[in-house]
């Protein structure tokens, strides 16, 4: 068995990354929750508590479960590490030209662990005043008008949410472009822990995007020239058969999915995407949030989204830069054909009681549930129907608890990046 490497959205998941809540929660405020993309500020303490008991759930099914602080810690001991992580970091945009080169150097003084911690957590001027140099006043606008308090560089709270920044596609990893800014700093922090820790620099994949190889010889990654195209984990599903889901939602666009796909069909990865058109909502911000699998032939939705939405199959065209795109029927439909399961025999469970209650459930990511193994999930308990609908189904529902953790709109799907599972 290779290394890493996600062959389905159900088979018998043996490795993760997770992020426990950190720093960059602590630093989430009411003034700045907006921007950072929450809908309120965490009791960190208790979400803390929370992230323990679902990753102690996971381990006690047998899931190897690595922590993105201290992957990221150990990948920054190693040679070029560090430099590629500040340069792809500190820019003219983040920072200002004036001050590029002293905060470098302070961050290239900082230990392996302490510039883990800052690179998630984030640095305000008074932090970085305790390893830059005192004529920064001197040259920088941004240093100089900066509040001790305010950030140099802003803390990635939603770097709790692991699965947007990268996603395993069969034997190889996207390095996603994400939407807004306040996101896509996480993908540079992912990019150093694949290209330079030891576990993956030594193990053999594919980088579907960005092309760069395990080299920094090529490499197309760049924060700045992206467009408008974006793309982010939870549209994205690898449900097996060479075929792969991707929503264009509020957070991927039709531009990456076809930029992805494109690099899937040239490297022989896939036969098929099924693209799943999305109303562009914070509730439905990606496919995962009402559409998961729990079992080989068994779904969870939310049928208010779900029953409407548009579904377009992509196959590779008869040149290599040409795509075929048709429509499909409907969505469960292509999802059935694709896993070679007659529509009637697709167990599709939707989000449980009436309206009401099924809206506040979605809300709930009570269909963001993440399958251990065949017919084995993890859901929160606070969505008492929809879980309860869920083992009338047969399934099998693991609940943790989500009141803290679940204040950024992600469950246990969100939480989780896949690194080896089965088909």
């Amino acid at each position: 068995m290779n290394a890493f490497g996600v062959h389905s959205e159900v088979g018998r998941l043996r490795k993760v990354m997770v992020h426990r809540p950190d720093l960059s929660l602590k630093r989430l405020t009411p003034s700045n929750r907006d921007e950072l993309l929450f809908d309120d500020v965490l009791w960190v303490e208790q979400a803390q508590r929370e992230h323990d008991q679902f990753v102690a759930e996971m381990r006690k099914r047998g899931v190897e479960v690595f922590h993105v602080h201290d992957l990221l810690t150990k990948a920054l001991k190693t040679p070029g590490a560090r430099q590629w992580a500040i340069s792809h970091t500190v820019s003219p945009y983040t920072v200002g030209p004036a001050a590029v080169e002293s905060v470098q150097r302070a961050l290239e003084n900082m230990s392996a662990e302490a510039l883990a911690t800052h690179l998630i957590g984030g640095v305000t001027r008074a932090e970085l005043m305790q390893y830059a140099d005192r004529d920064l006043f001197v040259h920088s606008l941004v240093a100089s008008t900066t509040p001790d308090s305010a950030f140099i560089l802003p803390p990635l709270p939603n770097h709790l949410f692991t699965r947007d920044s990268s996603c395993w596609l069969y034997g190889g990893v996207s390095l996603n472009p994400m939407f807004w800014p306040s996101r896509q700093l996480e993908t540079v922090n992912i990019g150093v822990i694949y290209r330079f820790h030891p576990m993956f620099r030594e193990a053999k994949f594919d980088f579907w995007y960005p092309d760069a190889g395990h080299g920094e010889e090529h490499d197309e990654f760049d924060i700045q020239s992206f467009g408008r195209s974006a793309i982010e984990g939870g549209d994205v599903m690898p449900i097996g058969n060479r075929t792969v889901l991707i929503g264009v939602s509020e957070r991927t666009t039709a531009q990456m999915v076809e930029v992805l796909s494109r690099r899937l069909f040239e490297k022989g990865a896939v036969d098929r995407v099924i693209a799943v058109e999305l109303e562009k909502k914070r509730s439905y911000m990606h496919l995962d949030v009402v559409f998961t699998f729990m079992d080989r032939d068994a779904v969870t939705i939310y049928p208010k989204v779900i029953d409407t939405t548009k579904a377009f199959s992509i196959r590779p065209g008869h040149k290599p830069w040409v795509l075929d795109v048709t429509e499909e029927r409907s969505f469960l439909g292509a999802v059935s054909d694709a896993l070679g399961v007659k529509q009637k025999d697709l167990r599709v469970v939707t989000t449980g009681g009436d309206a009401a209650q099924q809206e506040r459930e979605q809300w709930d990511s009570g269909n963001n549930v993440v399958a251990l193994s065949p017919g084995v999930v993890v859901a929160y308990s606070k969505n008492v129907y929809s879980n309860q609908k869920y083992r009338e189904a047969g399934i099998d529902v693991v609940e943790i608890d989500g009141f803290e953790v679940g204040k950024g709109r992600g469950g246990g799907h969100c939480m989780t990046c896949p690194l080896l599972r089965d088909p």
